[in-house]
């Protein structure tokens, strides 16, 4: 069954549409989601007060903001919605705006989206052209399912064949990603992470866990390291392990970089 039949319907797909600023944006990411009666009101302004609180956190790659909240009785099924904006938003983030993309996910527990997750990630990284340039919604499922495709396995070459396995000289072999929610942009990252272990032959040895600030701060000290958002590191603090800023939640390049400089590759 395609990943983004019920997930992503084509009504919940808005392309071209005028916003005054990042708030406007997301309320109407969120009314996509309440018209379809996934959501109600109080979600859609809950994903608002996230970035009020914590920051633009949710602009993860340069020009996509990826709304979310926690989960609660305001979301009636999981399901996303997807606004291409006529003109960019500024949300106040120093690398990645402006935005003229924001996608909202609404989830009822944190399991469910999650292979649209990976899918959504491998779309911006690779087929962020095309997206940008769709004429209408199915062009932009069909993009989707595109990448959702399984990946055919191809033998590893250099640099990745030099790369080696981990050792014991690592304590735990585990990353956590981390967000203000726990279920949104650190499962994005978590999968664009999970993606470079896949071609470096890592993927059986390491352990990539998505957690919220809360968690994080006790789970540190169970991990190597913390990858997340500027804003994110700046709430965690000093968790007794090194916490490493990714600025494109979608950039397999910059991970793979983050990743041989904290390993010593």
């Amino acid at each position: 069954m395609s990943v983004f039949k019920e997930l992503l319907t084509a009504e919940r797909i808005d392309l071209d549409r005028e916003a005054t600023d990042w708030r406007d944006g997301i309320r109407a990411a969120g009314a996509l989601l309440e018209k379809t009666h996934s959501i109600e009101s109080s979600y859609t302004e809950a994903m608002i007060a996230s970035v009020e609180e914590n920051g633009p956190y949710i602009v993860v790659a340069p020009g996509f903001a990826f709304a979310h909240a926690r989960p609660s009785a305001a979301v009636h099924e999981t399901a996303m919605s997807w606004v291409r904006l006529a003109s960019p938003v500024n949300f106040g983030h120093e690398k990645n705006d402006p935005v003229d993309l924001i996608v909202a996910l609404a989830a009822k527990d944190a399991t469910a989206h999650n292979q649209a997750m990976a899918a959504l990630a491998k779309a911006l990284g690779k087929y962020r052209k095309d997206l940008n340039e769709a004429q209408s919604p199915e062009e932009i499922q069909a993009i989707l399912e595109k990448a959702a495709a399984p990946a055919t396995k191809k033998a590893a070459t250099s640099p990745s064949a030099a790369v080696k396995t981990p050792t014991q000289t690592k304590t735990y072999d585990k990353i956590l990603t981390v967000c203000g929610n726990g279920l949104g942009t650190s499962l994005f990252l978590k999968n664009t992470l999970e993606q470079v272990f896949d071609v470096w032959g890592w993927g059986p040895y390491m352990t990539v866990e998505a957690t919220d600030t809360i968690s994080a701060k006790g789970k540190a000290k169970e991990a190597d390291l913390i990858m997340t958002s500027g804003e994110i590191a700046r709430t965690l603090g000093d968790v007794g392990i090194p916490v490493h800023v990714i600025n494109d939640f979608t950039s397999t390049d910059e991970i793979d970089a983050a990743l041989r400089e904290l390993y010593d590759i």
